[in-house]
């Protein structure tokens, strides 16, 4: 089914947009937490008006681009946000609030689909390029912050330049003296073999003869 989105929805949309929706995901997520309503024809006329009157506010040459972009690159834009001891926010800053403020402090209309950005949930500073017209973009600092506090700038180390490992002198060893080959010893003589033992051989003695007369059987080996 299609649906309206009241509020910018992470990898679905932003507000005012009509999406496109499995009708479960609609009736059991987006309708009860107020993050859309269904696409009537009113609705989008009305939504197609309101476009064309911002359009009117957008850039409509190069040269208006330019002046434009020097603007929004002299300043920054700040939200005051809350947020967790981590630094996470408890919500989030969308294109949508972006180009709502920007109208709202510097009457700049922009499209919230030519900013190149998250849903951003963390304190910080962030660049944002915004597509004003064709070849012409502007970088737009944002900071994120509780009230009252500056975020930390991001500084970049410098890459160091190269240096190879100082290795200590080794001291001069004098050279060995070369030492005198040592004679050539014969190979000691191999021991004889001792003699072979002559095997004892046991004699069996013979069983004495059974009472019958009939001689015993030797065990066998």
């Amino acid at each position: 089914m299609e649906v309206v989105l009241r509020q910018d929805v992470d990898k679905l949309g932003l507000r005012g947009e009509v999406v496109s929706v499995a009708r479960g995901y609609a009736r059991n997520y987006l309708l009860p937490r107020g993050l859309a309503e269904p696409a009537t024809p009113g609705l989008v006329r009305e939504l197609e008006k309101r476009d064309a009157v911002r359009a009117r506010h957008e850039a409509k040459s190069v040269d208006e681009a330019r002046a434009i972009a020097t603007r929004l690159e002299a300043g920054e834009l700040r939200f005051d946000v809350s947020a967790g001891p981590t630094g996470s926010l408890f919500g989030s800053v969308t294109a949508t609030n972006v180009a709502d403020r920007l109208w709202e402090s510097e009457k700049i209309r922009i499209d919230r689909r030519k900013l190149a950005m998250d849903s951003i949930k963390r304190v910080g500073r962030y660049t944002v390029p915004i597509e004003l017209f064709a070849d012409v973009t502007a970088e737009l600092r944002l900071v994120v912050a509780p009230e009252g506090v500056e975020p930390p700038v991001e500084n970049v180390p410098e890459p160091q330049a190269e240096t190879e490992p100082e290795t200590e002198p080794q001291a001069e060893t004098e050279p060995q003296a070369e030492t005198e080959p040592q004679a050539e010893t014969e190979p000691a003589s191999a021991a004889p073999d001792p003699e072979p033992v002559a095997e004892a051989v046991a004699v069996a003695e013979e069983p004495p003869d059974d009472e019958s007369g009939e001689l015993a059987e030797a065990p066998s080996e």
